[in-house]
Formats: structure tokens, sequence, C-alpha cells
């Protein structure tokens, strides 16, 4: 199961209503569009067409992740993805977030997840993201998709206190190398890794190169500026 991000931000709006709006649940699909592009507590604001809304409600039938309801002149939509992966509610609330606004930190999670479950302390959050980072025994869900992790750390931002962490049903994500009694360079060095938590294609030296080049081109058009400067006759 990997969604696109589309489909992740009308998973994510939908999670979100049912919590916090239950009395307009489910949603007609204008109002979906506007959760969707609502500017409040989305990262990043999104300007949704309806046919991309669409398109991503269809994709996301196919998945049953979620069902239109017709018992009214409406129709309306609501999720399955809390019964498809075996959430609990301080899970759903936690993934709702990450869908809605991107990698964040235990401490950013719980500030920011009043409206949609309360959590006891920072202790709570993290041991909710410890039991999302982890494979599940198999007999103690009934989902297939739950098998495997549903959110993975990310390197620690420079001079910051906590890791962040991303959810893993948009595809690999950059995060943190896992074997953390290796030595060297290697430990702690960003590396993608896939829902199974095993390490995809390595993206560091790539980004080194992409900022050396960026240096390289800054520094020739500072030395081409200063160059100008001199050749202009003296003033005053």
């Amino acid at each position: 199961m990997t969604l696109d991000p589309v489909q992740v931000r009308v998973l994510g709006a939908l999670m979100e209503k049912e919590i916090a709006t239950p009395e307009t649940y489910p949603l007609s699909l204008n109002a979906l569009i506007a959760a969707c592009n609502q500017r409040s507590s989305r990262d990043p604001v999104m300007e949704l067409a309806e046919e991309q809304v669409r398109q991503a409600l269809h994709g996301l039938e196919d998945l049953a992740l979620t069902a239109v309801v017709r018992d009214s002149r409406v129709a309306k939509y609501e999720h399955r993805i809390r019964t498809v992966l075996n959430l609990r509610r301080d899970e759903t609330a936690v993934l709702c977030l990450l869908f809605l606004r991107g990698p964040q930190t235990p401490g950013e999670l719980r500030s920011r997840s009043e409206r949609l479950h309360s959590f006891d302390g920072l202790d709570a959050v993290e041991s909710t993201l410890e039991r999302m980072t982890a494979s599940p025994p198999a007999e103690e869900t009934t989902s297939a998709q739950r098998l495997a992790p549903l959110v993975a750390v990310l390197p620690r931002q420079p001079g910051s206190r906590e890791a962040r962490y991303a959810h893993l049903l948009g595809g690999p994500v950059e995060a943190a190398a896992r074997d953390s009694g290796s030595a060297g360079f290697s430990s702690g060095a960003p590396s993608a890794v896939d829902r199974d938590g095993r390490s995809a294609a390595p993206s560091v030296t790539a980004r080194v190169d992409a900022l050396e080049a960026e240096v390289a081109a800054l520094r020739s058009a500072i030395a081409s500026i200063e160059a100008q400067l001199e050749d202009r006759p003296g003033e005053g």
C-alpha cells in the first residue's frame, strides 16, 4: 500500500473531521475539498481541484480505505483506515497528524493532538510512536498491511533535541540508520528506509554533491560581483 500525496491529504482530512467535528461527518465532496485545502493545520497547504479529490477517493475506495455513504441526497465519504490497519485511537491521531502536517517531533505531535486524542504526556506519545515503528506480531492483528511498520524515525535536525517521525504509507522516507551499534560515520547517517525497515538506496552522497555544486556556484557568483566592483571607477 503506497499512497500518493493527494490520497494522503484526503485520508488525513477525513480522519481529522471524524474526530474533531463528528456532527458534520461523513463529508460531502465540497466539504472534503475544503478540508483538504484549508490553510490552517496543513503542511504543505494544497489547492486541490474537484477532479483530483475524486480520483484520490476512487483509488482509496479500491484499497478499502474509504467508502461512500448513500443514505442522503448528497453522496458523502468516510474513511475505513482504522479498521483496515487495526489502529488504536492514539495511533489514529498520530497517523492523522503525520498525514496532514508532515514529519513531526513527539513534542509537536502532543501539542497538536488536543482535538484528536488526549495523551497523558510526552511519554505516552513516544510509546505510541515506538509501537508504530515496529512490526506487530501476526497474531495481534488481522490486517496484512499492519504487519509492516507505519512510522519511521527521521534524522535529527541540527539544534533539535527531539527526532522527527514520518508515516510510511507514502513510500520510503529519509530515516536514520537503525544500527546504533555500528561504529564510524555510518552510525546515525541518513538513509532511505522502506515500510519493512530495510535500507533502500542511499542518498547522502547525492545530497553532498548537490550542496558542493551549489556552494561552488555561489562562490563563482560572488567572485564575479567582486570583479565588477573592482573594475568600477572610484567615486567621490
